[in-house]
């Protein structure tokens, strides 16, 4: 027996190879750019890189990828994608501190998307820190 819902059925998320341009924006390959951040080899030198490479891990659902880079004061126990939602775009819009000799940074962005084909956008303010040497998302303030 067949079980209806309310909400049609979306299609995949597009698969992101190493060779695919990078969800980021930065116009670089994803195996280049974000996809070592993701796979471990490279971590983020600023907390800019570290917003896009999250903001990259939303659109290829890498949830082990945003709960290892949250600070664990403020990560939650998992992370749920809406089947929904594709994310579409990232805009920085400012970036305060957070590069190699800080240890805090904010990060204001516009992340684009489309949640069950409509387009809108989230504009939020992310406050990085270091953590054991290394850049987390600590916590975020929603601009709109």
């Amino acid at each position: 027996m067949s079980r209806r819902t309310s909400r049609p059925r979306q299609p995949a998320a597009p698969r992101i190879t190493d060779a695919s341009p990078c969800p980021c924006g930065l116009g670089a390959a994803y195996g280049e750019c974000c996809g070592r951040f993701h796979s471990g080899s490279a971590a983020a030198a600023t907390c800019e890189a570290l917003m896009r490479s999250r903001y990259t891990a939303f659109v290829v659902q890498d949830a082990a990828y945003l709960l290892r880079t949250w600070h664990p004061e403020t990560r939650p126990p998992g992370v749920d994608f809406d089947p929904a939602m594709r994310w579409t775009g990232l805009e920085i819009l400012d970036t305060t501190e957070g590069s190699a000799f800080h240890t805090t940074g904010t990060v204001t962005f516009r992340a684009h998307y489309t949640d069950d084909g409509r387009p809108d956008s989230l504009h939020e303010q992310s406050r990085f820190a270091r953590h054991e040497g290394a850049w987390v998302y600590a916590t975020a303030v929603f601009v709109d």
